[in-house]
């Protein structure tokens, strides 16, 4: 692909989405920081680069509203105050300092290491569960029958829901996501996505009354409680947006990750044997999943004033694609940076929870439920292999996440 100028290369190839990583090289050589000719988007690729960008918030802000330029928007945000729900208001992840600080500290207070270490028991618990479902029959549905419950059920039951529940949680996660990154949804599926976000809404308002009253162990309730002396408690309005987050961020992306280290063990599987042979290696293997292939591949940025990147002039309004996936392929920074290299000396480098203010607060909470997932599947699970070919392209379409499709293995039972 060398000889291939980057222009010549559309993004929105569903079969550049799903595999990019040629492309992402061509950019670090020819165009480090890449206006999208579909779109106008700043596509920033190079670790420096992106870095900068993350650590910057007065230059490059969070507080992008995506979603006010999908079509349909105000339709979506109609239905949910009419219903009675909330409409979506900038928390979080779409926030700057000095808001973004106190939605910061209070999630910093729930997601401890301690916290998540406490979990390591249950955790095993849900893995083992789920594998003893399928270990049996010798080949699974593995996107759906682990990758997507095994995070699903961890965060659904932390939000108040029972186990048997997750296909409702999956249901609601997908209407979630759909609508904020979907420029081409048509109105009956906003109207759907927004009738279905409203039936959670209702549902967590419940929760969370509940939980104020009758604080139990759950990462619901210290969330609603984990405010300190100088910071107000989140209003209903705040909550319903937060969870909303932490269910895209919690769930979405960890199980992208899963299905990527299980797709690399079945693409190396001398990687497997290593595991098998020394569980240590379980936490660096996890932190190149996470490096290679990373679940989030860009998050966006908006330009506050003129401002140069790379010798790139981004005006003041400018829309950037802040690049984790390419960038944790720049070989500036990590060498032979397309090969899989489970023993990487750097690895822990890579940006796939971002970077300053907004780095992932859920990153120990997500690297606890893939160790332990790898730890019991390497364990009972031997010659692991393709039971179908993936469809091509491997991932469903989009710019911003890697997600997998159906994705058939068939294993030998340890």
């Amino acid at each position: 692909m060398s000889h291939q100028h980057a222009k010549d290369v559309s993004m929105l190839d569903p079969q550049v989405s799903s595999d990019p990583f040629d492309f992402y090289a061509l950019l670090h050589q020819q165009s480090p920081v890449y206006q999208l000719p579909e779109t106008g988007h700043y596509v920033v690729t190079k670790y420096a680069d992106v870095r900068r960008v993350l650590k910057d918030h007065a230059s490059f802000s969070n507080n992008v509203k995506l979603a006010d330029r999908a079509p349909f928007a105000d339709l979506h945000q109609s239905i949910l105050r009419d219903g009675g729900g909330w409409e979506h208001v900038q928390t979080l992840q779409r926030t700057d300092p000095p808001q973004h600080s106190r939605y910061r500290r209070l999630l910093d207070r729930v997601f401890t290491n301690t916290r998540v270490r406490e979990m390591i028991p249950y955790m095993d618990e849900v893995v083992n569960d789920l594998i003893d479902g399928f270990i049996d029959n010798g080949r699974c549905e593995f996107n759906d029958d682990f990758a997507m419950r095994m995070p699903g059920i961890i965060i659904a039951e932390q939000l108040g829901l029972q186990r048997g529940e997750v296909a409702t949680f999956k249901r609601w996660a997908d209407a979630m996501l759909g609508v904020s990154y979907s420029p081409i949804a048509s109105e009956d599926e906003i109207r759907a996505n927004a009738q279905t976000e409203l039936e959670a809404q209702i549902f967590f308002a419940e929760v969370f009354a509940d939980r104020k009253a009758r604080p139990q162990d759950d990462l619901i309730s210290a969330m609603i409680n984990a405010y300190g002396d100088d910071d107000e408690p989140l209003s209903m309005h705040e909550l319903q947006n937060v969870m909303r987050q932490l269910i895209n961020g919690g769930f979405e992306t960890t199980q992208s990750a899963i299905n990527h280290g299980m797709w690399a063990l079945i693409r190396m599987p001398e990687v497997a044997a290593k595991l098998r042979a020394d569980s240590s290696l379980i936490k660096p293997f996890v932190e190149e999943v996470l490096r290679w292939e990373s679940p989030v591949q860009f998050l966006m940025r908006q330009a506050t004033k003129d401002v140069e990147i790379a010798g790139t002039l981004i005006p003041a309004g400018g829309l950037l694609m802040v690049g984790f996936g390419p960038a944790n392929r720049d070989e500036e920074k990590f060498g032979c940076p397309h090969q899989f290299d489970a023993e990487r000396k750097n690895v822990g480098a890579h940006m796939a929870f971002g970077s300053g203010p907004h780095f992932c607060p859920g990153s120990l909470l997500a690297r606890q439920e893939l160790r332990r997932s790898f730890r019991h599947i390497v364990a009972r699970m031997d010659n692991i292999r393709l039971a179908q070919p993936l469809p091509t392209p491997v991932h469903r379409f989009s710019l911003f996440f890697l997600p997998m499709h159906d994705f058939h293995i068939a294993f030998d039972k340890r």
